[in-house]
């Protein structure tokens, strides 16, 4: 059992397996586009899942953007050269469509 600071997970659900249907497998890659897919919604680009709706929220849609820069500065010289790449490529593309979204 993995256990840290009042923290406890069992080891069968380490295995990506969650009742209900199979979670994403967990990498660099996968997290920073879940974080661009929040950045979409944010902006109003896609639907939230959630409630069906496009809305705007650009305050968290900025938030999100300085994360994965952030991100991206942090891990810079750690990361292989398609992490890289799609971290550059995401970021770019959710600048460009936070001043679309704002102006």
């Amino acid at each position: 059992m993995a256990q840290g600071d009042g923290f406890v997970m069992n080891e069968a659900q380490t295995d990506g397996s969650a009742s209900g249907g199979a979670l994403p497998k967990i990498d660099f890659s996968s997290f920073i586009l879940s974080l661009y897919s929040s950045g979409l919604v944010q902006l109003g680009t896609v639907e939230d899942p959630s409630t069906g709706k496009k809305t705007k929220d650009l305050e968290m849609a900025k938030h999100t953007i300085e994360m994965i820069a952030m991100l991206q500065e942090k891990t810079s010289g750690n990361l292989t050269g398609d992490e890289e790449n799609l971290l550059k490529a995401l970021l770019s593309e959710l600048r460009m469509a936070y001043v679309k979204a704002k102006g």
